[in-house]
């Protein structure tokens, strides 16, 4: 897993929000461009939008956040809630959860949703908003990379509403690694109690990797996890039906990859195929990857990403050929440190 797309409607407000609430500071790259490559996802019409891709340095996944800039991008026309088909929560990691509670009520006052429960699989939690209504879930972890200070981390993980257990996990856990089962359960969560659909009955499935590929940035992300919901009381619909990529919300899902070709063929052979493909290379600002992407059983929108080329420090013109470097072969602990250099402070 390497980083959640989120899209908002105020950009700069959003990357401030999420820079102090979350510490997501270290840019990757900032530019607007057109989107050729979503067309299939954007009624067959190309879109322009600015993109940021923001991580945190302590550790975890990134946030690609993303503002449409040729229309204006809408929200959902109901209320959002658990079980719904797509990305519902995204899970970030923390060292304290109590001292992150705190952080987050200071920042956040009443959206800081709830207060600290137990998941079914024992551990303490919450859940927070942010000002446009997306869920996040906190949760303990102690794989990091480094420390900050900063009381969060960044993405661990996240929830996604299916419709057919069975056809999800074929995808997630017999294609895309995820393939250990942590828990999984039916009935009503206490967790969930105050979140919309949370007082009906679901199956909850959590799933991480038995095998984690290491890669270039696998000691900074650290393990990762995919819930997947199904509501049993009622049918899920799709968190963007009736509406396009860059619209409000949690757009897509995205992973780090080494291999496209042959990913494609497995892929292609269980049923998933690409969606959309850059075929080569693209530019965002310095950086240099190379994308496509699938839809879950239900349409959730999953990015396939192979880096080609990443800004260590930009402005010294320090740059990283990842194409060079074996392909578990992860990058040196100093240059992954060298990224503070690049940080936001407000």
């Amino acid at each position: 897993m390497q980083h959640i797309g989120l899209a908002t409607k105020d950009m700069d407000r959003s990357l401030k929000l999420y820079r102090q609430l979350f510490g997501m500071d270290i840019p990757f790259f900032d530019s607007v461009q057109e989107a050729p490559l979503m067309d299939s996802h954007t009624r067959g019409e190309t879109i322009s939008k600015r993109a940021s891709m923001v991580l945190n340095l302590q550790g975890g996944c990134a946030f690609e956040v993303l503002r449409a800039a040729s229309f204006e991008p809408v929200a959902a026309n109901w209320k959002l809630g658990i079980g719904d088909l797509g990305i519902s929560i995204v899970q970030m990691k923390t060292p304290n959860l109590n001292r992150m509670h705190e952080h987050a009520r200071s920042i956040l006052g009443d959206d800081c949703d709830g207060e600290i429960s137990a998941t079914p699989w024992g551990d303490d939690t919450f859940y927070l908003k942010d000002g446009e209504g997306n869920v996040f879930q906190v949760l303990e972890a102690s794989d990091w990379f480094g420390n900050t200070g900063h009381p969060s981390g960044g993405v661990m993980g996240c929830s996604i509403g299916v419709s057919d257990m069975d056809k999800s996990r074929a995808l997630y856990a017999d294609n895309l690694g995820f393939d250990q089962v942590l828990f999984d359960e039916t009935g009503t969560f206490s967790d969930w109690q105050h979140l919309v659909h949370g007082s009906q009955r679901f199956r909850r499935v959590r799933l991480t990797q038995s095998s984690p590929g290491a890669g270039g940035f696998g000691t900074l992300t650290g393990q990762t996890f995919i819930e997947l919901i199904q509501a049993e009381d009622r049918e899920g619909k799709f968190i963007f039906h009736d509406r396009i990529w860059c619209d409000l919300g949690f757009a897509h899902l995205g992973f780090d990859v080494r291999g496209m070709r042959a990913l494609e063929a497995k892929l292609e052979q269980h049923g998933f195929p690409f969606r959309c493909d850059t075929a080569d290379a693209i530019g965002m600002g310095e950086t240099k990857v190379h994308c496509t992407y699938i839809d879950d059983p239900d349409e959730c929108w999953l990015e396939m990403i192979e880096v080609y080329k990443v800004p260590i420090i930009e402005k010294w013109g320090i740059f990283l050929d990842v194409q060079k470097r074996g392909q578990d072969e992860p990058l040196p602990r100093w240059m992954l440190k060298s990224l503070r250099f690049s940080r936001i402070t407000d």
